[in-house]
């Protein structure tokens, strides 16, 4: 029977697919990881390795200050980063870093997408928001996500300069977020180009955002008694 590590490994590496599916990856760059559920560790994709060479057995294991716990290969360029968010931000179970084009050109202007789509709304509750601009390797930009994200709707975060990170409840909710950031980021760039976009008023997108999260979808049924 695989352990919950192994799993983990498996869906992380899984998951960067993901990435490559939804062209938000070039080359090397980008990252997903996982928290293991009741360990203080975490899984992480390791420093510029192909996304063709990734391997459940290639996904390194850290603590959550990113020391390496097993794997053979240094770990992402970005597990400080990863790692100052899961030890301040203990409901997030996932973590995943792009560049992906259309968000990342918003970041270099530095500018927050608006809140002026439904899908916006659903996914996100309000206007992707931009974080400062900070150095890879230490955990900057791990501070500047928490900061930007603690407290806001959004998954997402444009960290000014640089690119997309994502939090999720796990990984595969991350993903989605990165997935979705992508997609109203360059639709909502080709309205800029035929006009102002139209804003959506707060109490809609309060209503839009409470059935996405919490109506939407196939529910749990409730357990027989």
């Amino acid at each position: 029977m695989s352990s919950p590590i192994d799993l983990i490994r498996r869906q992380v590496s899984d998951l960067h697919q993901e990435l490559v599916r939804y062209n938000l990856v070039v080359w090397t760059a980008g990252n997903v990881s996982a928290r293991i559920p009741g360990e203080d560790l975490m899984v992480i994709k390791p420093s510029g390795v192909s996304y063709d060479e990734l391997t459940p057995d290639a996904m390194i294991v850290c603590d959550l200050d990113g020391t390496v716990v097993a794997g053979e290969h240094n770990p992402s360029s970005d597990t400080a980063a990863h790692a100052y968010v899961y030890r301040h931000m203990p409901e997030v179970g996932g973590v995943v870093h792009t560049h992906s084009t259309y968000a990342s050109a918003w970041a270099a202007r530095g500018e927050a997408v608006p809140c002026v789509l439904t899908a916006m709304a659903d996914e996100f509750g309000a206007e992707i928001p931009v974080g400062p601009f900070a150095l890879i390797g230490d955990d900057s930009i791990g501070r500047g996500i928490v900061d930007t994200l603690r407290g806001h709707r959004s998954p997402a975060v444009l960290m000014k300069s640089h690119g997309v990170f994502t939090i999720g409840k796990d990984a595969k909710a991350a993903v989605k977020a990165a997935v979705m950031c992508e997609d109203v980021a360059r639709t909502v760039h080709i309205s800029r180009q035929l006009g102002e976009p139209q804003p959506i008023a707060q109490a809609d997108i309060d209503h839009l955002n409470h059935r996405y999260q919490n109506v939407y979808g196939q529910q749990t049924a409730p357990a027989a008694r």
